[in-house]
């Protein structure tokens, strides 16, 4: 059975976006799954985020935000959240850590780079952390 890490900011069009991509394209899919959610979603990906991503391989063009619920966090190994601070669901059994990152929206595309790249690094670290990086 996969482990499930949540990928949480407010509006889930950014940050976590970006994160869970990355998590999914660098983690063994047999140890860990990922998804992002927001506490209040936007309608859709920022495009800066969306283009920034592309740069690197990643489609978010189909991407949606979603809500994050108790619910969907219940089942979750790990909270990561980035931004939605006391709106975030605290949950008994779930760890939680949370990278204070700027939101990305309506940022400067070296901005967005920057972004990118600083949480590509910690979800590489995090992995290392946890352990399940895709085989070599």
């Amino acid at each position: 059975m996969t482990r499930l890490v949540i990928f949480a900011c407010v509006h889930n069009a950014g940050r976590s976006q970006m994160a869970a991509a990355f998590f999914r394209q660098f983690a063994d899919p047999t140890v860990w799954c990922a998804v992002s959610a927001g506490t209040q979603p936007a309608a859709h990906v920022h495009p800066e985020v969306a283009a920034a991503m592309h740069e690197v391989g990643i489609d978010l063009t189909q991407a949606r935000p979603t809500l994050l619920t108790t619910e969907l966090a219940a089942g979750a190994t790990l909270l990561v959240t980035m931004g939605c601070g006391e709106a975030c669901p605290v949950l008994p059994g779930v760890g939680r850590e949370d990278w204070p990152l700027p939101d990305p929206k309506g940022q400067p595309v070296e901005r967005v780079r920057a972004i990118r790249d600083t949480i590509r690094d910690r979800v590489r670290d995090l992995l290392a952390r946890l352990g399940g990086g895709r085989p070599a």
